[in-house]
């Protein structure tokens, strides 16, 4: 599978983005779908997913109540809107497959985009 994400950009504290993240299969192809990040000087996390078992997601602790990830089967894409974003959130995010917050279980990486909050 390939996958393309895009959407990263700079944005001021508090402001919006979305990502997305474009299959070349199905994303129901997988255990499960979703995003990780990489701050500099950080290992690699995960952001969120959606687990195609019993089609929930899952977030990690630092952006719940601000990202929600989503997606439209029909386009094989899978977006992460970021509201009230901040200064730590700033990374490389990744779409992923198969896992949700172990980076050496994922089978699939997009190549990146770049996320940069600040003032």
């Amino acid at each position: 599978v390939q996958l393309q994400a895009s959407g990263g950009g700079l944005v001021q504290p508090g402001g919006s983005l979305r990502l997305s993240c474009a299959a070349s299969g199905s994303t129901e192809d997988y255990r499960s779908i979703g995003w990780f990040r990489q701050a500099p000087g950080k290992e690699r996390e995960g952001v969120s997913c959606i687990v195609n078992i019993d089609d929930k997601s899952y977030y990690g602790d630092s952006v719940k109540g601000r990202f929600t990830i989503s997606r439209d089967k029909a386009k094989n894409t899978v977006y992460l809107q970021m509201n009230n974003l901040k200064p730590e959130d700033t990374a490389v995010y990744y779409c992923a497959t198969d896992s949700c917050a172990s980076p050496d279980s994922v089978t699939s990486w997009g190549q990146g985009t770049l996320v940069t909050v600040s003032s």
